[in-house]
């Protein structure tokens, strides 16, 4: 068993992906190539916004993103310790601070009451550097975009969605990547979009935005030899255009597949609480699964139990940002964001793609409530 099943995924549509990759080897047009922009036109429309921009990975989207505010040193970003480090790396790397608040305990988003009360704590304190917020829509629920966006407003900030486990997942009837000033998405191959190596995209309505995020991926140049900004090479190859869009003709039917996935887990979990505590989707959301995350006590016992039954696992994410190494600097200590810390302490991922079976579930299902009797 796969903890997400590529090669399945790839026996059901190889014959369109092996002829996309095969037009982009007959033209030579390996960078920059008419992939690029079709994708992005494909993407911008289903999304609902009026520009996206390919580039080279959901990291180099996220820094693109800041790169494009002018994030300096000694600004601030708010965002969440419970995420892949890429969220907060993106913002040391231009030398300015992380601000991290916690989450909630149910959707493990960010909790916006925890942000206002950092923005009056600082401003009280006539310390204010805040630039803008940078909300996850993690494991493929969309955060409460409309209490951070109102925050945001009251204080002059902007919010950048990284939605790179949520692309195709919405909120309030809205999709993910359309909900912010920015958005950011990834296509690493396990991604609900993926494509077969490094990818992602930056969503934005704001044309001068945009303009900039397109100079920046490009050494900040639009025209040969002529740069405009110090910028970074961040383009997306062409190939893996191809491959995204061949995949993307199937994506609608595949985020209907997960959504199956994830209310059978959920209903076959429910005779197992409170000892497992499945994702809380809220009604107003839809989830795509990036990944099916549940909450035990036991967790590693749960995790070495299903090893041997040949079922992998994968925990999302161990370690809070704010106990990384890499971010000694910023002082922090344990207990300073309890929830992120109870979270990352009980988490668990199990498999979860598109082809994943009943009986595969139901299986795995029967061995966690066997290794947890």
């Amino acid at each position: 068993m796969n903890f997400v099943d590529l090669k399945r995924q790839y026996m059901s549509y190889k014959e369109e992906i092996d002829r996309a990759i095969a037009a982009v080897l007959n033209s030579a047009g390996f960078i920059m190539g008419p992939e690029i922009k079709e994708l992005e036109e494909q993407l911008a429309a289903y999304v609902g916004v009026k520009h996206a921009i390919g580039v080279s990975s959901g990291t180099d989207a996220l820094l693109l993103a800041l790169m494009a505010y002018d994030i300096k040193p000694g600004d601030e970003i708010i965002t969440t310790p419970f995420s892949f480090i890429a969220t907060a790396e993106v913002i040391s790397l231009l030398k300015a601070k992380p601000v991290f608040a916690d989450i909630e305990d149910s959707t493990y988003n960010l909790d916006p009451a925890k942000i206002a009360g950092i923005i009056e704590q600082k401003k009280k304190a006539e310390e204010f550097r805040i630039k803008g917020i940078i909300a996850v829509s993690l494991y493929g629920q969309c955060a409460d975009f409309d209490a951070l966006n109102s925050i945001a407003q009251r204080h002059g900030l902007f919010v950048l969605e990284d939605a790179c486990q949520s692309f195709g997942a919405t909120y309030k009837d809205r999709r993910s990547c359309s909900l912010t000033d920015v958005a950011a998405t990834s296509f690493f191959p396990s991604k609900p979009l993926g494509c077969y190596g490094d990818g992602g995209m930056v969503f934005t309505s704001d044309d001068s935005l945009a303009g900039k995020v397109r100079h920046l991926r490009e050494h900040g140049s639009q025209k040969r030899y002529e740069h405009k900004y110090v910028g970074l090479n961040s383009r997306l190859d062409t190939i893996q255009a191809a491959v995204l869009l061949a995949k993307f003709r199937h994506f609608e039917d595949e985020l209907i597949l997960r959504q199956k996935c994830g209310a059978y887990y959920t209903e076959k979990l429910k005779n197992l609480q409170p000892k497992v505590i499945p994702p809380a989707i809220l009604a107003h959301n839809r989830s795509v699964y990036a990944q099916y995350s549940i909450r035990v006590k036991r967790r590693d016992h749960l995790a070495e139990s299903l090893k041997k039954d040949g079922i992998p696992t994968a925990i999302h994410y161990p370690k809070p940002l704010h106990l990384q190494t890499a971010l000694d600097y910023l002082g922090h200590r344990p207990g300073d964001f309890p929830v992120s810390e109870a979270v990352a302490g009980e988490i668990l991922s199990l498999p979860m793609h598109p082809f994943l079976t009943e009986d595969e579930q139901s299986f795995i299902v029967d061995r966690i409530a066997s290794a947890l009797a």
